[in-house]
Formats: C-alpha cells, sequence, structure tokens
C-alpha cells in the first residue's frame, strides 16, 4: 500500500483547558483499539458502512466507508469470506498536549498476516478524538514491517512528544508534506523524497501507463490537509519524525473511439454518471513518512515515505 499535534502553540477548548497532559490513559487507548476492531468486524462482516462510520474518521474513514459502501452493492448479503480481525501486542505512543483535538499512536500484530513471525507487519493505527464528548476515532493507518517503524522518543513517563504543524525542527514543514508530495507524483518536483515503491516506481508506472494502444490515462493529485485529513506527526529518537498525511489522486482514463473500457465491479458500484469515451477514478492516499531532523544531514534531509494506503472512493463516467 497507510502522529502529530497541529497546533504551533497549546490550544484552548471550549472548557478552557490550557494543561498540557496525555491526551489519553494507557486503559483508555486499549479500548479504543477495542471498539474500533469491534466495530470494524461487524462492518466488514455484514458489509454495512454504518456499523464502522462512528469508528473511523479522516483518510482511513474515507477509503474504510467507500469500500464497505462498494462491497455492499457486489455482496448485498455481507461478505462470504469474513474473518475477524484481531489487533494483539498493542503498543501505545501517547503524546501530552494542551486542548484538543487529541491523538494517539497504536502499533499492533495483526492476523492479517499469512507469514507469522519476525518478519510479520504490523498495523500502525492514529487515532483521533475532537473534543471532550467525542469518541477515538481511527484517522490513519499503514501497514509496516518492524524495522521499518521508526523508534519514537519518550520522556521519562513513557509519553510521545507532538510536533507542531508548522514546526521549524524538521528538514521539511509536516503542513506542506501535502502539497509537496502531490506535486513530485505529478511533475517530479521537488525532489526531496526518497526512491522508493511510493516515489520513484510509482511515477514510473504512471509514465509507463499513461499511453497504451487506444487508451491513455492523466492524473491530477491535491493536497488534503484540513479537518481529519489534517498531518499528525510525534517526534522519533532520531530528533526527525514520524508523520502521517493525506493526499487526493485522480485517474482519468480515456478511450479512443470503438475501444471499450472495461470496468471492475468495484469501480461500477461507486460509478455516476455512463461510461462513454472517459472514466475518471477518485482515491484518497494515505501516507506514513519519516522526516529528518532539521539541519542533521540524514539522508540529505530528503523524507522517506515508509508507507501508502490507498483507496477507490468514486467514481465518474462521461
Amino acid at each position: 500500500m497507510t502522529a502529530l499535534a497541529l497546533t504551533a502553540s497549546g490550544c484552548v477548548t471550549v472548557h478552557g483547558e490550557r494543561e498540557i497532559v496525555p491526551a489519553a490513559t494507557r486503559g483508555e487507548a486499549a479500548t479504543a483499539l477495542k471498539e474500533f476492531v469491534d466495530a470494524y468486524n461487524i462492518a466488514d462482516k455484514t458489509y454495512q458502512p454504518a456499523k464502522a462510520a462512528g469508528r473511523v474518521t479522516g483518510a482511513l474513514g474515507a477509503i474504510n466507508q467507500a469500500g464497505l459502501k462498494s462491497r455492499s452493492v457486489n455482496y448485498p448479503n455481507g461478505n462470504p469470506q469474513h474473518v475477524p480481525l484481531e489487533l494483539t501486542d498493542a503498543q501505545f505512543a501517547i503524546p501530552k498536549k494542551a486542548g484538543w483535538p487529541r491523538f494517539f499512536l497504536a502499533d499492533t500484530d495483526s492476523n492479517r498476516d499469512t507469514d507469522a513471525g519476525p518478519g510479520d507487519n504490523r498495523w500502525v493505527l492514529v487515532f483521533l478524538r475532537n473534543g471532550p464528548e467525542a469518541v477515538w476515532q481511527a484517522s490513519y493507518l499503514t501497514i509496516l514491517p518492524p524495522d521499518r517503524i521508526p523508534a519514537l522518543k519518550t520522556d521519562k513517563d513513557g509519553f510521545a512528544e507532538p510536533i507542531a504543524a508548522d514546526s521549524p525542527t524538521l528538514a521539511r514543514v509536516p503542513l506542506q508534506l501535502s502539497k509537496e508530495y502531490a506535486s513530485y507524483t505529478q511533475t517530479g518536483k521537488p525532489d526531496h523524497f526518497e526512491p522508493g515503491p511510493h516515489t520513484t516506481d510509482w511515477r514510473t508506472t504512471r509514465v509507463k501507463e499513461a499511453n497504451q494502444p487506444g487508451r491513455s490515462r492523466q492524473y491530477i493529485d491535491q493536497p488534503l490537509n484540513s479537518g481529519d485529513y489534517a498531518p499528525l506527526a510525534l517526534r522519533a529518537k532520531n530528533g526527525g519524525a514520524l508523520v502521517f498525511f493525506t493526499v487526493r489522486n485522480f485517474e482519468r482514463e480515456t478511450m479512443a473511439r470503438g475501444v471499450r473500457i472495461e470496468i471492475h465491479p468495484d469501480v461500477k458500484a461507486l460509478l455516476n454518471g455512463e461510461v462513454k469515451s472517459s472514466l475518471t477514478k477518485e482515491r484518497i492516499s494515505s501516507q506514513a513518512v519519516l522526516v529528518p531532523a532539521a539541519g542533521s544531514g540524514i539522508s540529505g534531509g530528503k523524507v522517506d515515505v515508509l508507507g501508502r494506503l490507498t483507496g477507490l472512493t468514486s467514481a465518474k463516467g462521461s
């Protein structure tokens, strides 16, 4: 395939909290994770988006809800191959901050991998809560091998350190990453992203698919960095940061006269309009990246895209 305080200074809630406090207790974090898994499993078994809607938001919410909607059309009686998701061995990174929103990270082992053992992938989720009356919702997910998950900095009490969206302590400003990545995937600039499957390789694939006999593809990428789609980040032990951010991708496929566009059932379920000569697919893409500390010289200040989770959210024919 996909944590951070977005306030540059302590924010004030409607209750006037100015004190810097842990975003959650470990017990609250464990409960939030369980409630997410419970809702996820009910929705995955029945293919009813509403069953999970209250426990997801942001990039993960958009991907999850559109996927369930699509499958509900193709499988109206539910998921014939449902296997309950299990997330175990949860390790929580809980930052301290003032006011709202609050967030924390859960690094978990999942039963979705077939090769259990040291190389088993981990599900890394970011949970977000927007106020004292709100529930915890999962906003970001990335799936990574353990050796690709950065070690996070903690204080003497074991709490993580959030980083402001406009922090000058990093080689790249978190709030600008969505815009920069959207520009990079289309133009190759700015070139401060490490080569890899989610950068150079992805661009190469797009170039190959852009022009084929009887068809062409155009790509437009847009930043998405406000509200529950805002970037979230935590300080890494090396001084850099683990940052999550979102981008919206559009892919338009145009066919020559007489050439038929084949539409996958999952796409057809989300389709608006009639496909005559073109099909436009909209996707939400969430990225987990490692950003070096400013002036550290690590990787030449380049951003390492650790993981990317992408999902189709709509389609339009014309």
